[in-house]
């Protein structure tokens, strides 16, 4: 199910075997606002608009390791970014945001560079960076789009991947305009580079494969050494007894007020490095020095016997990945055996090994990290995103996910009431559901009742 903007009940839901392909549920009117929007900037009949829809993304458990081929688990929410688009006539991009002034003007055939400043990206990058992805992987692109994308006001820079669902958006567009086949597995390596070779951040392939993969009422184990999935079933696995089609569970996301551009941040950086450096160490020790620098090469068997040689900042990184594979590993058990409370709490101690071993999170995430534990019905919490800035995420009992809101937008406010001056009132605390993965929805795409 994806929302954009605004949330409003399940309308309807397709039958079991499209699950497999769509599942995915919208707000009508946001989407027509997004199509009448591309009518007006294009001169096109509504009936030639498409619209990419990419949720937002969670990762329960898996912090900090898919740059290191961990495994990771990861779903989507129901809020998310629209990419409204029709082809134009020749190679060139014109593109208006709902976040952003003014208007975008490129051509597809202009071949594109990385950028060598961080302080140089701007919303532009994305769209010139899905060209960039697609003409270095061999994609011949001979039409552009005139489009429009919007987001949800307020969750963009706050740890959700937003910056890898609008690069999706941006590929999945130039690709159905130039009718080009591209599988989500490839898709998923074109968004990395996006973000890798011409943004210059080093992240893993967690955010796309989130994004591109995600089944609704699944908890996706993205494998990120392999590139694979698995997925669990919660309501089939479980003995709930909620109505069929819904989880027990709500996902409430907390919002610290703090924002900046990921890849203007290097400490984030600073740490993949350091594991990288930590797993040089493990291999060099062992004897496996032919190995690539991942984590994910050294045995854990190793790590115990080996972890001695790291200085401390190269042995806390270390500890936080192999605490966290297990973590992870408990947490599939967990969920499929509808074990909400063991989840929860391989969350919170997610959370914290993220403070205390990658030491990422400022003063004012852990506090609210510290808030969202002590709210009524929640189960576990952790940072969302990289953990400097953005977002906290909890799983919340349904029947107590507006109570527990309510506690902690008026616990965080007392501790820090200029930052949540900044943030607007009906986007501090966020009650989301579950979601699916990206599509292009087709003009003539309707929901049945």
């Amino acid at each position: 199910m994806l929302v954009q903007g605004v949330d409003l009940k399940l309308i309807s839901l397709v039958s079991i075997w499209q699950c497999f392909l769509f599942y995915i549920l919208f707000v009508v009117l946001q989407l027509e606002i997004v199509r009448k929007i591309v009518v007006e900037i294009s001169g096109r009949d509504e009936r030639e608009v498409k619209v990419a829809a990419c949720p937002y993304r969670i990762c329960p458990l898996g912090a900090h390791i898919d740059h290191q081929g961990g495994i990771v688990t990861t779903m989507t929410i129901n809020y998310g970014v629209l990419l409204g688009f029709v082809p134009s006539n020749d190679s060139e991009v014109l593109l208006q945001s709902g976040q952003f002034e003014g208007v975008i003007r490129f051509r597809v055939d202009d071949l594109q560079k990385p950028i060598d400043n961080p302080e140089n990206i701007n919303w532009e990058s994305y769209a010139r960076g899905a060209v960039y992805a697609l003409q270095n992987s061999g994609y011949d692109l001979r039409k552009g789009i005139i489009g429009y994308i919007s987001g949800v006001k307020g969750l963009d820079s706050s740890g959700l991947s937003s910056s890898a669902a609008v690069g999706i958006a941006y590929l999945l567009a130039l690709e159905n305009v130039n009718d080009l086949v591209v599988s989500s597995v490839d898709n998923i390596q074109l968004d990395k580079s996006i973000e890798n070779k011409y943004l210059g951040l080093e992240n893993g392939i967690l955010d796309p494969s989130a994004i591109l993969l995600s089944q609704y009422g699944y908890l996706t184990f993205m494998d990120c050494k392999t590139a694979s999935p698995s997925y669990v079933y919660f309501s089939e696995l479980s003995k709930s007894q909620q109505p069929q089609g819904h989880l027990p569970f709500n996902i409430l996301l907390a919002f610290s007020g703090l924002q900046h551009n990921l890849p203007k941040k290097r400490g984030y950086n600073t740490r993949v490095f350091e594991c990288k450096e930590a797993a040089c160490a493990l291999l060099h020790a062992s004897g496996c020095e032919e190995a690539s620098n991942i984590l994910r090469n050294v045995d854990s068997v190793v790590y115990e016997a080996q972890k001695c040689v790291l200085e401390e900042n190269l042995s806390r990184r270390a500890e936080h990945y192999f605490s966290e594979m297990k973590r992870v590993a408990k947490g599939r058990d967990a969920w499929a055996r509808g074990n909400l409370q063991e989840l929860g709490q391989l969350i919170s101690a997610s959370g914290r090994s993220s403070i205390l071993n990658y030491e990422c999170g400022s003063k004012e995430m852990i506090q609210l990290y510290k808030i969202l534990l002590k709210a009524p019905g929640v189960l576990g919490a952790r940072f969302s995103g990289a953990g400097f800035r953005g977002c906290c995420l909890a799983i919340v009992e349904s029947d107590r996910a507006k109570e527990a809101a309510w506690y902690v937008a008026a616990e965080y406010e007392k501790a820090q009431p200029e930052l949540v001056s900044r943030i607007p009132e009906d986007r501090r605390v966020l009650v989301c559901e579950p979601g699916d993965s990206a599509r292009v929805i087709l003009p003539d795409d309707r929901l049945h009742s």
